[in-house]
């Protein structure tokens, strides 16, 4: 009898033990998937975070220049503004693009323990960039004939002309400091970036009051305070980077980085055309509002919401960096499943950032634009065009993130190819149709050129990820 008891509890604790063990194992799974979030999300933030603090610094000391220009005039403001935006604005996009593809190559060496690749890789993209900021330099130099041609005042092109030559110095520092960022994120010392970062806004604060208040030289002084606060980036980084800072990756320059040019240069230029033609997508929005009926009106709300979409832009635009460091470094190290997980963690929480944002854009959708501005009408139309910010807001907290995807893969030439075609063959015409044809104003073209640029590129992004193959992407 007693036997046959203790088989029984034996039996009924085996039975209990089996019914316990897929809740362990369930339990288990749970705990493993939080610690590699967990540990995914150090190593993301680790460039992320520093990667927000530089962008925005960087963002910061151009409008802290022209806050301080404010004193001399309109005429100056203006100009220095647009030499700024329009002309610097538009090779800036081109150089930080073609930068970009030092994200594939030096993320995927370092993976790949290959460190010696890093430094030939920075000075190759050196000599690219440096070439190409002399082919760009026409823009510079006949920037007044140019902006006359966009419709600009004389008054103020020609000041802008003036500005846009004093300002070929800093063109030249991006040849320098984008490649050099970028050679350090994908070693993860994102630190050093964000010092330099901080030390070149406090060399442009002086530096602007002391050119444009102390000295009077006025929008010229300007254009100098920008000049060497971004040649402090450059100088900054390179001390770093050749005074002990990268001793495996850095061993000085080296002729072999004069070889494999041409495999390079295409790399660069998928990648510069890839990023600049979303950095144009906006700047032809505003173009186009222009030639709207109450253009002045539709021109200050927009501006005022690209003004905001452009400071939260800097949340997305350092996930774009740290996500391509990511990949690029999982794949290099030959780790396919790790590349897939390190996206979907960037994806999430990137998109969860861009949820808050937008949500609170939609709760201070009449309020946003006291900020800027105290004119009823302003309030009014910035209110009205509130959604679409949102919107916006939303669908960048994603759509840089898959781009950053496809930097550390290698598939920039694809990707420039559906920019092209989801921004300039569907977007801009259906912005066109809605804002002319059916008459829905700023609304009608910023609406279309979302849905039907933005959305449409975001989801076509989606779907290659998804369905890539990552494992075949390693052996690439």
């Amino acid at each position: 009898m007693g036997s046959v008891i203790e088989n029984e509890n034996g039996n009924g604790n085996e039975d209990l033990n089996q019914a316990l063990l897929p809740k362990h194992r369930q339990q288990n799974k749970e705990d493993d998937l939080t610690t590699r979030v967990w540990v995914e999300s150090k190593k993301l933030w680790h460039i992320v975070g520093p990667s927000i603090f530089s962008r925005v610094v960087s963002f910061s000391m151009n409008v802290i220049t022209q806050a301080f220009a404010g004193h001399l005039g309109d005429v100056q403001l203006a100009a220095i503004s647009i030499a700024n935006t329009v002309i610097v604005g538009f090779n800036f996009g081109l150089l930080l693009g073609m930068a970009s593809a030092l994200e594939t190559l030096c993320g995927q060496a370092f993976g790949a323990k290959r460190y010696h690749m890093l430094g030939i890789y920075l000075q190759r993209s050196w000599i690219v960039l440096f070439l190409c900021c002399f082919l760009l330099l026409p823009f510079y130099v006949f920037s007044t004939p140019f902006l006359k041609i966009l419709g600009q005042p004389d008054d103020v092109a020609e000041q802008s002309g003036v500005v846009a030559l004093w300002l070929i110095p800093l063109h030249f520092s991006f040849a320098f400091q984008f490649p050099l960022q970028r050679f350090l994120q994908c070693q993860l010392k994102t630190m050093v970036i964000a010092w330099v970062s901080l030390v070149g806004l406090v060399v442009n604060v002086v530096s602007s009051w002391l050119f444009i208040y102390v000295l009077d030289f006025g929008v010229i002084g300007a254009a100098v305070a920008l000049d060497i606060s971004w040649w402090v980036l450059v100088f900054g980084l390179y001390g770093y980077t050749a005074f002990g800072g990268c001793p495996q990756t850095w061993s000085g320059f080296s002729i072999e980085a004069f070889s494999g040019l041409w495999e390079f240069i295409k790399l660069s230029a998928a990648s510069g055309v890839m990023l600049c033609l979303e950095n144009w997508y906006y700047r032809i929005l505003i173009l186009m509002t222009g030639f709207l009926k109450n253009a002045t009106l539709a021109v200050d709300a927009l501006s005022i919401c690209m003004t905001i979409n452009g400071w939260e832009m800097m949340i997305p635009l350092a996930f774009f960096a740290g996500v391509g460091v990511r990949v690029a470094n999982e794949l290099g190290a030959g780790n396919g499943k790790a590349a897939k997980f390190a996206m979907i963690v960037s994806v999430v929480e990137s998109t969860v950032i861009g949820l808050v944002f937008c949500a609170l854009i939609v709760i201070l959708h009449n309020k946003i634009a006291y900020i800027f501005s105290s004119s009823t009408d302003v309030l009014q139309a910035v209110d009205q065009l509130a959604f679409l910010l949102a919107i916006t807001i939303l669908l960048n907290s994603v759509q840089p993130v898959l781009s950053g995807v496809a930097v550390g893969s290698g598939w920039q030439g694809t990707v420039a190819y559906i920019n092209l075609g989801c921004y300039y063959i569907i977007g801009l015409p259906l912005g066109i149709v809605l804002g002319w044809v059916f008459h829905w104003g700023v609304s009608g073209i910023w609406g279309g050129m979302i849905f039907g640029g933005t959305a449409t590129q975001t989801m076509i992004l989606a779907i290659i990820t998804t369905r890539c193959n990552w494992e075949k992407e390693f052996s690439k």
